[in-house]
């Protein structure tokens, strides 16, 4: 066990090393200055332009060269320092995205985590009743085939513009300030509830599916047809099946609670809802460096975590895994 976890510790830490490495270089061969633009912004004469634009170079550190640039990047990282927004200047990265996040956690957990419930039990009722089955696999199908951002603008125009039952634009009403109230947590909520709504039915569509699959799958399979011989009863069977397609659908949820601090980019931009997607749509237009190797970073160390924690998971989960770690 010990051989095991320090093999996987030590693959990680690498392809951290790695993702993090890239992260870092992708901005800077974007094309772009992010200063030039930062100036430019400010509106200020061509000479005054050009001594902003000297020493904003300067305290971004970007007046030496890339490969000291990469070493004082990785020396600030380990003290906990992921630089300033030349969007939001002078606000510090980390700030920025402490602010995003929790907006992620309000809208993906509960998506993420209802539409896995549900699609795994609707999907396990469907493998076995034939009504249920002509009727969830071709909606599981269409939902699944539904791109993000169609599905919301689709919601956002019938729900919202049409029916003007739901605001389509920000986390809460412009006109209020946050603070903790129940009218505040209704407007919340009622902000919440159509990109909430895009995200659950494309995840509830394939995770339906999938389960549906593989419960097919293994209750065709050798084991299955061995143990229906031998008379054991289909409850008992349909359960060994049950828990063994949850194996890839345990997977599944863990890259998805992984990529969270990612948000749903496509969603987001839509609603105008203030979470990470929809800060690094800012950053990418904006040309910060900063910012947007800051958004990266989170996401990098987010799957690593759910594929760490999901090969823990497997361990106590799967009893082969514990044989191959055995060698027996």
């Amino acid at each position: 066990m010990g051989r095991y976890l320090g093999r996987k510790i030590l693959i990680y830490l690498l392809t951290f090393f790695v993702a993090v490495t890239i992260d870092w270089m992708i901005p800077r061969f974007m094309p772009g200055d992010p200063v030039s633009i930062m100036v430019a912004r400010i509106g200020t004469r061509p000479e005054a332009a050009e001594i902003l634009r000297s020493y904003y170079i300067k305290a971004f550190g970007l007046d030496v060269p890339l490969w000291q640039q990469y070493l004082n990047f990785w020396k600030a990282l380990f003290q906990g320092d992921l630089g300033v927004s030349t969007w939001l200047y002078p606000q510090p990265v980390i700030a920025i995205i402490r602010r995003a996040v929790p907006y992620d956690l309000f809208i993906l957990l509960p998506a993420i985590l209802l539409s896995w419930f549900a699609g795994n039990q609707v999907g396990a009722l469907a493998a076995r009743a034939r009504w249920l089955d002509n009727t969830i696999l071709p909606l599981g199908y269409l939902l699944t085939a539904t791109p993000y951002m169609w599905l919301a603008i689709v919601l956002a125009w019938s729900l919202g513009n049409v029916a003007g039952v739901f605001p389509i634009a920000g986390a809460y009403s412009f006109a209020v300030r946050p603070h903790l109230s129940l009218r505040f947590i209704l407007d919340l909520l009622h902000h919440w509830f159509l990109p909430f709504l895009s995200l659950f039915l494309v995840m509830f569509g394939g995770w339906a599916i999938g389960m549906r699959n593989m419960i097919i799958y293994e209750l065709e399979s050798d084991y299955s047809r061995y143990l229906e011989a031998l008379g054991i009863p289909q409850n008992l069977i349909r359960k060994y099946a049950f828990r063994n397609a949850m194996l890839p659908q345990i997977t599944g949820l863990a890259l998805q609670l992984g990529g969270i601090v990612a948000g749903a980019v496509a969603t987001e931009v839509v609603f105008a809802y203030p979470g990470i997607g929809y800060i690094i749509l800012n950053a990418v237009q904006n040309q910060d460096y900063f910012l947007l190797q800051g958004c990266f970073l989170f996401i990098i160390i987010g799957v690593l975590l759910a594929n760490f924690l999901i090969d823990l998971v497997y361990v106590v989960v799967d009893p082969r895994t514990r044989l191959g770690m055995t060698g027996e």
